[in-house]
């Protein structure tokens, strides 16, 4: 049905939430431009779904779209809006009435590839021309943005979308790539962040008998500072160690004597003791134990293989509860809830924050990006070697807080789910409509 202000006065907010680092959500300006030039109009092949009560069947067709982004050349943790712009659905009117201006809401999502996995998901602003019956929808816009979590080109591709009318009734087209994912549109190169650990180490071999001399060379560490090199098997050291002082440049390069049968990598770190922030690995290394074994016996052997820190979340949308024209109050709603695997197997905690917008609403009405509170909390899964620690509740603001973490330790990680409850306070004579806002998840 088509909102009428003199029948609801309530005031309904939307959040949208994702993970790694990817959101959209509420209605959005006119696309930006690119700041690169690699963005170009793509054509894909799209099987759309008109509304049942149409009586049409599924349209399989071309869509043409253009994927523009506000920054080319990002550094790792800034945040990119993208814009979708589809400049020729493949769907069109599916009834024969004229459907009047600003009835239509798109929706959609960009998929990203190269550097950065992950889908951006985009909306649009409820606007357009009339159209005719059965005539072709007319172009449109959709906004969103993520995080950049990796340097590298990162490509950024049309992917599925939906028109959404709200004219009588609230109808649904939804348009899917036929043959995912669609051609790439434009790419994005992001730069490390600034001040980030760019230490890296090298092996010449990956194996060796006992005692056999592996050459380690270490690159972008401070110049002329002492080194540890040291054997790791998992989170602890080995006997195998030396010390080596870099050159002006940060390099060096050391011959490590490789005897204990346990080591299974190889590190090396500034200072006493190891710290994620000043080494670099462990870079793998295998012991190949030439000693023979006795008669009429086998020999028996495992590995333990790490693995990765990652995240997902049960949803990418949340709808906050509603409040009444004139008294505002709290609009509250939950967290999508997300979990966090860290399978690496290494010393080093994660820390997962979030930040979030402004909530923009109709006619440019807005609601700050400091009213949205939450209350963190999280649990760990039974037999992790870390726990995890919920962050403080208060409120999340612009600049961010943290949601959960765990510390660092001699051995870390497992399985963790981490939720919230959320809180807006929306003050008393705010504009009836919807509101949006951003709420951007970075795992690190």
């Amino acid at each position: 049905m088509l909102f009428t202000p003199r029948r609801r006065r309530r005031w309904t907010a939307v959040l949208g939430a994702t993970a790694l680092a990817v959101t959209a959500g509420g209605a959005l300006a006119a696309p930006a431009g690119a700041a690169g030039t690699a963005s170009q109009a793509v054509d894909f092949a799209t099987h759309c779904v008109p509304p049942p009560i149409a009586g049409i069947p599924p349209i399989d067709g071309t869509t043409t779209a253009q994927i523009t982004v506000d920054n080319a050349a990002p550094k790792v943790g800034d945040t990119v809006t993208v814009t979708y712009t589809v400049t020729k659905p493949a769907a069109s009117n599916p009834v024969d009435l004229q459907l009047p201006a600003d009835i239509m809401t798109p929706s959609g999502k960009v998929a990203l590839g190269g550097a950065q996995s992950g889908a951006v998901t985009v909306t649009g602003e409820k606007k357009n021309p009339p159209v005719p019956g059965k005539g072709a929808f007319p172009a449109f816009s959709m906004k969103g943005t993520f995080t950049v979590t990796a340097p590298g080109a990162i490509t950024l591709s049309p992917g599925d979308y939906n028109i959404h009318t709200s004219y009588l009734m609230e109808l649904d087209t939804p348009c899917t790539v036929s043959n995912p994912p669609a051609p790439v549109s434009e790419t994005v190169t992001a730069a490390p962040q600034p001040g980030a650990n760019e230490r890296a180490l090298q092996l010449d071999n990956a194996s060796g008998a006992p005692g056999v001399r592996v050459t380690v060379s270490g690159a972008k560490f401070t110049p002329l500072t002492e080194v540890t090199v040291v054997g790791r098997a998992g989170a602890a050291e080995t006997a195998d160690r030396m010390t080596v002082t870099t050159d002006s440049e940060g390099g060096f390069a050391a011959r490590l004597k490789v005897t204990d049968k346990a080591t299974t990598g190889i590190v090396a770190y500034e200072g006493a003791a190891w710290d994620p922030d000043k080494g670099a690995g462990p870079v793998a290394y295998q012991v190949i134990d030439d000693t023979p074994a006795p008669p009429n016996s086998q020999k028996i052997t495992a590995t333990v293989k790490a693995g990765t820190l990652s995240m997902t979340q049960a949803g990418d949308a949340v709808q906050l509860s509603a409040v009444d024209f004139g008294q505002g109050g709290a609009a509250t709603g939950a967290l999508q809830t997300v979990t966090v695997k860290d399978f690496r197997g290494g010393p080093a905690g994660w820390s997962l924050t979030g930040k979030v917008t402004d909530f923009t609403g109709p006619g440019g009405a807005s609601v700050g990006a400091g009213k949205l509170s939450w209350t963190p909390a999280c649990a760990t899964r039974a037999g992790s070697p870390s726990t995890c620690v919920p962050g403080s509740a208060g409120p999340v603001g612009s600049a961010g807080a943290t949601l959960a973490s765990t510390p660092n330790g001699t051995l870390t990680g497992g399985e963790f789910t981490v939720d919230a409850g959320l809180s807006l306070d929306v003050p008393a004579f705010t504009a009836p409509g919807s509101y949006a806002g951003v709420l951007t998840l970075t795992l690190s």
